[in-house]
């Protein structure tokens, strides 16, 4: 019988934050844990925080985790929201070295799209084009068509049409409170980018996930699109079912039935 129950933690700007989920269902199991991520948080930093994050929950298993970076084969390719030393490095190495258990590591709002499309708003409706925003320290991206994945698409990193500035240096919830704007102002500028999305890429629906997701009704008035705008199901919890369900699919690669 497979495991139900995998750990996920999700590695942010601001917070690492780890919880025990029911992959079968996608439920949270219990209160998440959270630790400050480091400043600066240079590798051996947030290695050290991730530990007490597996070692808060006793875990003895492989583990899931979303990264604020473009990823590939478990090497960490960019670094917007975290320590430039990560470029290049071998970030699944370094944690799974960290903690002692195999460490999957994927991009993050990848992971949190993942788990919409799977448990969230999206369960039923993954045919054609559908885009998630995760909304926090930066502005991450998840691109599904017809229910599958192209990772890494970063689109918080585009600049805006008549603006000659990166979105998420832009529209990110951090530069709302950096310059302590209103809902109002600051969801006209959201809304700008999501204009912007919608023009490039003419999604069926457009999931906003992210801390800020759950203040969607004070800025939802200003968001003026075609496209159906949903605030995610699983809100600030989407990173951790995300990464505990990716723990789930790499470990049935790795274990016969």
């Amino acid at each position: 019988m497979q495991k139900q129950t995998m750990l996920g933690v999700d590695v942010g700007g601001s917070g690492i934050k780890g919880g025990l989920v029911n992959i079968q269902t996608g439920e949270m199991l219990g209160e998440r844990f959270r630790v400050e991520t480091p400043k600066p948080s240079k590798p051996e930093a947030v290695a050290e925080a991730f530990k007490k994050v597996i070692a808060h929950f006793e875990w003895s298993d492989v583990v899931g985790c979303g990264f604020p970076s473009v990823v590939k084969n478990g090497v960490t390719m960019t670094a917007a929201n975290i320590d430039k030393e990560w470029v290049g490095t071998n970030a699944k190495e370094i944690l799974s070295n960290a903690c002692g258990h195999e460490v999957f590591i994927r991009n993050d709002a990848d992971l949190a799209g993942l788990a919409e499309i799977k448990f969230g708003v999206g369960k039923d409706s993954q045919e054609g084009t559908n885009l998630l925003i995760t909304i926090g320290s930066g502005l991450g991206s998840a691109l599904f068509v017809n229910g599958q994945l192209v990772p890494n698409t970063e689109f918080g990193h585009l600049y805006l049409k008549g603006h000659r500035v990166i979105a998420e240096h832009y529209a990110a919830d951090s530069i709302r409170k950096r310059e302590d704007l209103s809902w109002k102002v600051w969801g006209k500028r959201f809304n700008q980018y999501l204009q912007h999305l919608e023009s490039l890429f003419a999604p069926n629906m457009i999931i906003l996930g992210g801390g800020a997701s759950k203040k969607y009704a004070k800025f939802s008035d200003q968001l003026e699109l075609r496209t159906k705008v949903i605030p995610a199901k699983l809100l600030n919890s989407a990173g951790i079912i995300g990464a505990a369900y990716l723990a789930h699919q790499m470990k049935n690669k790795l274990t016969p039935a």
